[in-house]
C-alpha cells in the first residue's frame, strides 16, 4: 500500500492536502488436545465484499484482517509483523509508509500545540495551493496506477476511480481552514494517545492483532474528522451494493457499486473460496506476500577442482 521530485513547497502542500486522509485505516475450543482453527472468511461471495465493507463502517481493523486471510496464514502474517517485515492489512492503504511518521507526530510532547503551530504556518488559508496540489497529486496517482506499481487488472480499475473522485473532494473540501485544523488536530492527538502507540517499534511489538486493535481509535478519529472535510466514509460504506456477477467452481466475480463523495464508483472484485469460505482475492495475494518468510541467499557455490 504508494519518487518525487517536487519542491519543498509542494511536499508541503502534498502534506496538507493528504491529512486529513491519512489522519483520516476467543476463546478457544479443544478436542484431543488440538486447537479449532479460527473461522475466518465469508460464507458467500458477496458476503467476502459486504463483511470486510462491515468491518470498516465499524472501525475494527482486527477483524477486518482476520477475515481478509485464510487462517493458516494469519500466525505467519503476526510473526512478519513482529519482525517488522509487513504491516498487513495496512499496507493495502494509501501511504501506509508514512504511519510510523504519523504516530510518532501525534504522540510528541506538545503534540497539538506543535502541530497546530505548523499548520498556521505553512497552510492557514492556503486554499488555491492546496486546491492545485490535489489536481496535481490525482493525476501524478492515477499515471502511477496506469503505468506502474503492482497491482492486478480489477485494483487498477477500481482505485482509478477512487483516486478521481477523492481529487475531487479534495478540490472543493476546506483543507485549509484553521477551525477545522485545530479540531481534527485535537481529535488525532487524543486517539491516539488512547491507542498507546507512539511508533512503529511500538505497533510491531504489539502483534498484527493488538496492533490493529489500538489503532482503530485513530482510524475512527480520521473517519469522524474526515466527515467534517465533506467526506463521509460511512457514508461511503453504507452504500455499497454488491451483487455476484458470475461464478466458476471456487472463484467469483461480485460488482460493487458505491458513492465517494457523491461521486459513483463502479468496480468488479475477484473472491476465492478455500475450505469452504470465500476471500477477496487480491488482499488475499497480497496476504501471502507479506506472509512469506525472508528471501535467504543461495549457498556459494564450491571452488571448482583445478
Amino acid at each position: 500500500m504508494p519518487p518525487s521530485a517536487c519542491a519543498p513547497a509542494r511536499r508541503r502542500a502534498t502534506t496538507a492536502l493528504l491529512l486529513p486522509l491519512m489522519l483520516w485505516l476467543a476463546a478457544c475450543q479443544r478436542e484431543d488436545a488440538v486447537e479449532a482453527a479460527p473461522t475466518t472468511g465469508a460464507a458467500t461471495p458477496v458476503e467476502a465484499v459486504t463483511l470486510l465493507t462491515a468491518h470498516l463502517r465499524a472501525g475494527d481493523l482486527a477483524a477486518f484482517a482476520q477475515d481478509a486471510a485464510t487462517p493458516d496464514l494469519l500466525p505467519e502474517l503476526d510473526t512478519a509483523w513482529r519482525a517488522g517485515r509487513t504491516r498487513w492489512p495496512l499496507d493495502e492503504l494509501p501511504l501506509s509508509a508514512q504511519l510510523p511518521s504519523v504516530l510518532a507526530a501525534l504522540s510528541a510532547p506538545q503534540a497539538e500545540r506543535v502541530l497546530l503551530q505548523t499548520f498556521n504556518r505553512q497552510f492557514a488559508g492556503a486554499e488555491r495551493e492546496m486546491r492545485s496540489a490535489a489536481v496535481g497529486l490525482g493525476g501524478f496517482a492515477i499515471q502511477y496506477l496506469e503505468q506502474g506499481g503492482d497491482f492486478s487488472e480489477d485494483e487498477r480499475a477500481h482505485y482509478t476511480q477512487l483516486i478521481a473522485a477523492a481529487s475531487e473532494w479534495a478540490t472543493a473540501a476546506p483543507l485549509a481552514d484553521r477551525g477545522r485544523a485545530r479540531d481534527t488536530i485535537a481529535a488525532l492527538v487524543a486517539a491516539a494517545k488512547e491507542g498507546g502507540l507512539a511508533s512503529d517499534a511500538a505497533l510491531g511489538a504489539a502483534g498484527m492483532h493488538e496492533g490493529l486493535t489500538r489503532l482503530s481509535p485513530l482510524f475512527n478519529a480520521g473517519k469522524r474528522r474526515l466527515a467534517a472535510y465533506g467526506l463521509d466514509l460511512d457514508q461511503t460504506f453504507d452504500s455499497v451494493e454488491a451483487t455476484l456477477e458470475s461464478q466458476t467452481g471456487d472463484t467469483a466475480r461480485v460488482r460493487m457499486r458505491y458513492l465517494l463523495a457523491g461521486r459513483p464508483v463502479d468496480a468488479v472484485i475477484a473472491v476465492e473460496r478455500h475450505d469452504g469460505r470465500w476471500y477477496l482475492s487480491d488482499f488475499l495475494t497480497h496476504a501471502r506476500q507479506a506472509a512469506a518468510p525472508p528471501a535467504t541467499a543461495a549457498p556459494a557455490s564450491a571452488p571448482s577442482e583445478p
